[in-house]
């Protein structure tokens, strides 16, 4: 199979995010340019399971430095033309693309909202137990799901999100194959033995 014309997810998601960082106001802090787009393949081609992962690239607060068990680490970190990424943002592909349109959109949604409002590598800490989803990641996606609706009531190009109205299949066919940016996740390195993924 070429993949001479190839659809490249990563370029394609990536210009996704960036409209929908410029038109929804609680994602004006993201600065797409230091978040790496991505995609991982799933081992088995089934509609459940993860979807797409936020790998935040610094620790609580920002802290480039967390102590765990008595041992101080660093994260390994990851440049792209010589600007620092701040966060990696993978999509599990076929998996990812076989949702419902909404689905996946919400899914978009849910893991932009999980970059802190300061932008400084860490995760939006939510007050409270689950800092994460905060006590229901049910609620937490219906949010997400009218942030969704909202942009798409602002008018986007329809060429920035119409990828996500294909099932993976069908993008591979139409395009002679599928490609885009894979990133393994950054290893924790014991203090003394930094290194950074070139």
């Amino acid at each position: 199979m070429s993949l001479i014309n190839a659809f490249d997810f990563s370029h394609a998601m990536r210009e996704l995010c960036d409209d929908v960082t410029q038109r929804t106001p609680e994602f004006s802090h993201i600065r797409m340019d230091q978040v790496a787009v991505c995609f991982a393949q799933t081992r088995r081609r089934v509609s459940y399971g993860l979807q797409a992962k936020l790998t935040p690239m610094r620790f609580e607060n920002g802290a480039l430095v967390t102590s765990r068990y008595g041992q101080d680490w660093t994260v390994q970190r990851l440049f792209h033309n010589n600007r620092e990424m701040m966060y990696i943002l993978t999509f599990y592909l076929p998996r990812f693309q076989n949702q419902t349109f909404r689905e996946k959109l919400i899914t978009v949604f849910h893991e932009l909202y999980h970059i802190s409002p300061e932008f400084n590598g860490d995760l939006r800490r939510i007050p409270g137990r689950y800092h994460v989803h905060s006590h229901s990641q049910k609620e937490y996606d219906q949010h997400m799901a009218v942030l969704a609706a909202e942009y798409l009531n602002r008018n986007p190009p329809k060429e920035r999100y119409q990828f996500l109205r294909r099932r993976f299949r069908s993008l591979e066919s139409r395009h002679g194959g599928v490609v885009g940016l894979q990133v393994p996740i950054p290893k924790l390195i014991p203090i003394g033995e930094t290194k950074k993924i070139a």
